[in-house]
């Protein structure tokens, strides 16, 4: 059984007992989290939703924050002595899938 969420504006096919990173939640270690926005659930049978499925939801418990490896923006304009490096590590909420309601 799978289902496909929505948060942090992006879509992640989930199942029971899956780890996931997901953009950063305000919630601690340890706690309970419940997405409600859940756009598909597949099992016996699939539902899609309209464009969400209507009562079902996918809980989840935090398993730590933190932020992911940096990368380097470099840009560079030829002929005219500019250069700027910059650095960006994004933060992430990593999840472990524990139920999925339908």
């Amino acid at each position: 059984m799978y289902a496909v969420i929505l948060t942090g504006g992006k879509q992640y096919k989930v199942s029971e007992g899956d780890v996931v990173f997901i953009e950063k939640l305000e919630a601690n270690e340890g706690d309970t989290v419940k997405f409600d926005k859940v756009l598909c659930v597949s099992g016996d049978n699939t539902v899609i939703g309209t464009p969400v499925v209507e009562g079902a939801s996918v809980d989840a418990t935090v398993v730590k924050n933190g932020k992911a490896k940096k990368i380097i923006v470099f840009k560079y304009k030829p002929k005219k002595g500019s250069k700027t490096k910059q650095g960006h590590r994004q933060p992430y909420t990593k999840v472990k899938i524990e139920k999925i309601n339908a």
